[in-house]
């Protein structure tokens, strides 16, 4: 399964969430190591509703880049 993640720079660290997944959060001091703890997060997450017997939900946001004229 593919989840959109959204990744924020803050001013010392990074931070990311999923959409689809509620609760799915974490931090880090860099972009790579959210990336890295960001999937870590899901795969426990979905193990978690498994193991409650909680259906997995599927995907559905999505994402996309829109350029505006700052001027």
């Amino acid at each position: 399964m593919k989840y959109t993640v959204i990744l924020e720079e803050g001013p010392t660290s990074w931070g990311a969430y999923v959409p689809d997944l509620p609760g799915c959060v974490v931090a880090g001091q860099s972009r790579e190591e959210v990336l890295t703890l960001v999937r870590e997060a899901i795969e426990f997450h979905l193990e978690g509703l498994r193991d409650q017997g909680v259906s997995i939900p599927e995907p559905h946001s999505h994402s996309e880049v829109v350029e505006v004229d700052a001027a």
